[in-house]
């Protein structure tokens, strides 16, 4: 097909859908005279998930284009990001994603002959691969390779050696994998800049870099691999993909951090022209969208109910994940998956050779359900001067109920359509009649007379957002905290105010993928 198209119809299917290009005139110059060479790169480290669908899309929009595709399984890459992935996973991760990731070209239609697969310990460990490794550490700055990772490698006050190599090999793999281009989330914009600077000091071409949007989680935030309930694994059951679209952060009208829109908008539309409405005749019946623009502008106006959006998007998504099911159904892939992402909890027993001793028993943060919420409504307790009744929203389905003693230190106003924490799997209880479901965390001073401060979530933060502790980013929170384990009560003791208002556990950072949990004032104050 790319033969049949002029230089210009392949840009447009080379560039749509992008937030950036670097190096267009470049891109269109090779383009007037031979078809693109073009490699996309994935970490193994965490189980892909359906925001992989974005990448997909736009490697069958670059096959369509007659580009020459190569994708590389960055398993030393999965190792050198502060050792995500331990090394005697590797291999068994690394065949995961290829089973998966090929599963799901197959499933969108993309003929694999056409794709080149590469794994980046085939040629990253030669002697050639290792010799630029060390002239390049010869001449990259460590802040600029620190600055170089900042979005993509974790960022902790002392780095490891391992994560300010990673910017550094991933611009040798343009060079070594023979690439006009590479492709990547715009997350990756400082590693490839990075690479424009750097690659010439070797005396190695200086590339293009496509970059796609990052595409909004179920909560609004960055769909993650370490954020379960922001994201839909390509093996989850069709009862669990039902589930996590109804909690999906959907509010009406509201386009803005919108993962349901956005997936449609960056995987249907790209894979199928159209998108199908489906709802009951007596809201407007069946109704076919071939421009995501009039879909987004029906939405915005309230024409499309967030219920019937979900709905349709669970369908369009079922038929897409429905052919991965059914390759990793076979007893051999199901044992892939298991042993490449063996439970946490199952291997700690195995060790010690009893349940009790499970990861589930050990007091870690990672057992806390802590979500960024947003008061909608603040009201005195009608049974009881000192609590407040509040209505916020967690990004579920209905606002929450939660009772809080701050009337003697907070006004109502400063509550009021403000963005705080809760701890949100605690054991529902009834406060004077009234049941509160969560618990907002505040600071409090040590000084007498004491003052109170609700934690702030960084700025751009939504409701339902995941809070988590520094370093605990993978755990699963308990369903439920139980009173008589005193989970919370225990980590409790531990959390506090830094001198730089930041919120920590044990002197690690409470944060979201945006940035630290701060408070305004009250330096060394306890959190409860």
């Amino acid at each position: 097909m790319g033969d049949e198209l002029t230089a210009q119809e392949k840009l447009h299917l080379i560039t749509r859908n992008l937030q950036e290009v670097l190096g267009e005139d470049k891109l269109k110059a090779i383009l007037r005279e031979r078809e693109l060479k073009i490699y996309w790169g994935t970490a193994t480290t965490g189980k892909p998930h359906i925001a992989y669908f974005v990448p997909m899309s736009k490697i069958a929009d670059f096959l369509k284009a007659g580009c020459e595709v190569t994708i590389l399984f960055a398993d030393l890459h999965a190792y050198l990001d502060n050792m995500k992935a331990p090394w005697e996973l590797l291999e068994l991760r690394t065949q995961y994603y290829e089973g998966v990731i090929k599963a799901m070209l197959e499933s969108i239609g993309v003929p694999l002959e056409k794709l080149r697969f590469v794994r980046g310990t085939d040629y990253q460990l030669s002697k050639e691969y290792t010799l630029d490794v060390y002239r390049l550490s010869s001449v990259v700055t460590q802040h600029d390779a620190k600055k170089a990772g900042a979005e993509v490698v974790k960022q902790v006050e002392h780095p490891l050696l391992s994560g300010l190599l990673y910017p550094g090999l991933q611009a040798l793999d343009e060079e070594y994998l023979k690439v006009d281009a590479q492709f990547g989330g715009v997350d990756q914009r400082k590693i490839f800049t990075f690479a424009e600077k750097y690659l010439p000091s070797l005396g190695y071409t200086k590339r293009i870099h496509l970059m796609n949007p990052m595409v909004p989680g179920l909560t609004g935030s960055k769909m993650s691999s370490s954020e379960e309930e922001s994201k839909i694994d390509l093996l989850d059951r069709k009862e669990d993909v039902k589930k996590k679209l109804k909690k999906a952060f959907c509010e009406p009208g509201n386009v803005e951090n919108n993962g349901v829109l956005s997936f449609i908008k960056h995987v249907l539309f790209p894979l199928r022209s159209e998108f199908v409405i489906l709802r009951d005749e007596k809201w407007g019946g069946i109704k076919t969208y071939t421009s995501y623009g009039d879909l987004e502008k029906d939405f915005a106006q309230q024409v499309i109910h967030p219920g019937d959006l979900k709905n349709s998007i669970e369908v369009a998504l079922n038929k897409l994940l429905d052919p991965i099911r059914e390759k990793f159904s076979s007893s051999q892939m199901k044992k892939l998956a298991s042993c490449a992402y063996p439970d946490p909890s199952t291997a700690k027993s195995a060790v010690k050779g009893s349940t009790k001793n499970s990861d589930s028993e050990e007091v870690v943060p990672s057992r806390v359900d802590l979500r960024v919420g947003k008061v909608l409504s603040v009201e005195k307790h009608p049974d009881a001067d000192a609590l407040y009744v509040e209505k916020i929203d967690l990004g579920e389905a209905e606002p929450r109920t939660v009772v809080s003693g701050l009337v003697a230190f907070v006004p109502k106003e400063e509550l009021q359509d403000r963005l705080v924490v809760l701890v949100c799997n605690m054991k529902p209880q009834k406060m004077r009649g009234v049941e509160s479901q969560a618990m907002l965390l505040c600071a409090f001073s040590s000084g007498d007379p004491c003052q109170v401060e609700p934690l702030d979530p960084p700025a751009g933060s939504c409701p339902g957002q995941r809070v988590f502790v520094e370093g605990f980013e993978n755990g699963q929170p308990d369903d439920e905290l139980k009173p008589k384990k005193k989970v919370f009560e225990k980590l409790q003791a531990d959390l506090q105010i830094s001198e730089n208002f930041v919120a920590q556990w044990k002197g690690k950072n409470l944060m979201t993928t945006l940035g630290n949990l701060t408070c305004k004032s009250l330096k060394g104050g306890i959190i409860r």
